[in-house]
């Protein structure tokens, strides 16, 4: 006998998971909780983490440092 899942496939779950994050739902349910959290004295901020790497550079952005070419011409070939 198979075994029964409470939340249906991993392809319904992945699915509504698309659909969600599409229509915001996830986005809205995080602030929400956010916001509860703050308003009961309850949200530290002592182990957050800012990762850029999840935050859109509108218009392009500035090239980040060190990006690009470290010389001048090509690499010498190795083949």
């Amino acid at each position: 006998m198979a075994a029964r899942r409470a939340f249906g496939s991993g392809m319904t779950c992945w699915r509504r998971l698309r659909d969600w994050n599409n229509a915001e739902v996830r986005q809205r349910l995080h602030e929400v909780l956010l916001a509860e959290l703050r308003a009961a004295d309850r949200l530290d901020m002592s182990r957050a983490v800012i990762d850029g790497s999840h935050i859109r550079a509108l218009k392009g952005g500035p090239e980040p440092v060190g990006a690009g070419s470290a010389g001048v011409g090509r690499a010498p070939s190795t083949t």
